[in-house]
């Protein structure tokens, strides 16, 4: 079983325009797809009508939060101290967004949570833990619930 971290955050795109939108965005992630963090932009960002997400590596994020990170389709650097830049490029184009430093840093602690960093690649252990942390109440051998009688 996988669990899902989902947290909505308010980004600004910046454009040529003299006032900068904000939009509504979900950051998301999977357990079951541990190295990996989402970013879902509503449907009225997109030509199709459909959520627009990008999936990139959460050691981008989590680099991008002190250093400029990226090189491909997403870059990720921190602008002064309370915020940080997402670059998105496609073949459309690209969406140049800002975002609250500490918005990031919750979530990612959220995913840390999750899937602590260095157990991506061992999802044997991530699961075991994961098991613990949605069973904590339980005795250290159950693995059920055991009926009354």
């Amino acid at each position: 079983m996988s669990a899902v971290v989902e947290q909505p955050a308010k980004v600004r795109l910046i454009t040529d325009a003299p006032h900068h939108g904000c939009l509504s965005v979900t950051l998301r992630y999977d357990s079951a797809d541990p190295l990996a963090v989402r970013v879902a932009f509503p449907a009225e960002v997109s030509r199709d009508d459909g959520e627009v997400v990008w999936t990139f590596a959460r050691e981008l994020l989590e680099a991008g939060l002190r250093t400029p990170s990226g090189d491909g389709d997403v870059r990720v650097w921190p602008c002064g101290r309370a915020q940080t830049m997402l670059e998105f490029h496609s073949p459309e184009g690209v969406a140049l967004t800002q975002c609250d430093t500490a918005v990031l840093r919750r979530f990612l602690r959220l995913t840390h949570e999750t899937v602590p960093a260095g157990e991506e690649r061992h999802p044997l252990r991530a699961k075991r833990g994961l098991d613990r942390l949605l069973h904590h109440s339980e005795g250290p051998h159950s693995t059920e619930a055991q009926p009354h009688t």
